[in-house]
């Protein structure tokens, strides 16, 4: 039955909401679960069956991390366009150890590639991936010989996009793509289905054996119920090389950084993951060859970001981290992530040390050979720029 018109822009917005409160559920019961419990199934045997390729994760650079400081990078609470420029150049340099930033940015990406940034605008404008680092990364893509027309920004939800400013404006030539959205005015199409079926790939699914019910309101921004949540045509069709963008931000005591972008961001019927598979959906996803063997580079928005209250926008627990991470390695990027937002986290005293079940995703996405996990084997290279 076709859903009315007028109802559904409001129910963006509602949903936005549930986003939220279903990554708070998570870290209440991070602590709440016993370690006795048993697990749903999940078909992450499927993923593994399929043969690596020289893009695999971990990458180019397994187990390296460079963190770029810059004190300047923020002015009268704005982020400055030529610092962030400069840090993700920089810190191009420092990973691949080109001379020339074009010879960096052409290790991983060539002409021919249609290339996806997945950025994260969940919470809106104040705490999303920012525009200004987004545009640095198109602007030295294009400078090293990418077209635009090549160049697609995504994530799940297209109204979430557009309120973070990942707009036509901002991003001329530049295609924005959501798996979710309306399309005048309405989540359904004249025959009573989600215009977001159009864009899922069904020959691809993570399934776990645990089910939940929506609602009117929800179901448009799931999908579908049931056990399988599909990929996206995006990561499945659209594009052959992928750069992760996510910001750097907490999740109760643990961050949701390069994995769980990734992961949450490009599967349908996620609701259902939180409570029980919150973890293990982070890490598995990304075992999947849509994700594993496309993602190129992982490029941490650390500008702006919160050490508390997060994934959500509450401005009391923002903070100016003035950094940025770059690396192909996501394990090892999400572990130096955590490294900063604990440390903030305890210099607050939100909490007095870290948590081990705070990093289970990491142990979980190190074992299946996504990454290291391990700080004592992650090769970090610091970099200052005033």
């Amino acid at each position: 039955m076709r859903k009315d018109e007028s109802n559904q822009i409001s129910r963006l917005h509602i949903s936005a909401l549930s986003s939220i409160i279903l990554f708070l559920i998570f870290a209440v019961s991070l602590s709440a679960q016993s370690v006795a419990n048993p697990k749903p199934e999940t078909n992450i045997n499927d993923a593994l069956k399929y043969p690596r390729n020289e893009n695999s994760m971990p990458g180019k650079f397994p187990g390296k991390v460079v963190q770029i400081n810059n004190g300047k990078s923020i002015a009268d609470n704005k982020i400055v366009y030529q610092a962030a420029y400069d840090m993700v150049a920089k810190g191009m340099l420092e990973l691949t150890g080109a001379s020339k930033l074009k010879d960096a940015w052409k290790m991983f990406v060539n002409e021919k590639d249609r290339i996806g940034l997945k950025v994260n605008p969940v919470a809106g404008p104040t705490l999303s991936t920012s525009v200004e680092v987004t545009q640095a990364i198109v602007k030295q893509l294009e400078d090293s010989g990418i077209p635009r027309k090549n160049i697609l920004i995504w994530d799940r939800r297209a109204e979430q996009l557009t309120e973070a400013g990942f707009t036509n404006e901002n991003f001329p030539g530049i295609k924005i793509v959501g798996t979710e959205g309306p399309q005048n005015g309405s989540m359904y199409d004249s025959d009573g289905k989600l215009y977001g079926e159009r864009m899922i790939d069904k020959d691809w699914f993570y399934m776990a054996n645990c089910e939940e019910k929506y609602d009117s309101a929800t179901i448009p921004y799931m999908i579908n119920e049931g056990k399988y949540s599909y990929f996206t045509k995006i990561v499945t069709q659209m594009v052959d090389r992928i750069i992760n963008v996510p910001i750097l931000k907490n999740a109760g005591p643990t961050v949701t950084l390069c994995l769980k972008n990734l992961s949450y961001g490009a599967i349908t019927n996620t609701a259902r993951l939180h409570k029980q598979l919150w973890s293990e959906t982070t890490a598995e996803v990304c075992a999947f060859p849509p994700l594993r063997d496309k993602v190129v580079l992982n490029i941490v928005d650390g500008l702006k970001g919160c050490f508390n209250g997060g994934p959500g926008a509450n401005p009391q627990f923002f903070t100016n981290f003035n950094v940025i991470l770059i690396g192909t390695d996501p394990v090892a990027v999400d572990r130096i992530g955590h490294e900063i937002v604990l440390k903030k986290r305890i210099e607050e005293k939100i909490q007095k040390e870290d948590s081990p079940r705070s990093r289970i995703f990491l142990e979980l996405a190190q074992n299946l050979k996504l990454g290291i996990a391990d700080i004592e084997k992650i090769q970090l290279q610091k970099v200052d720029m005033q």
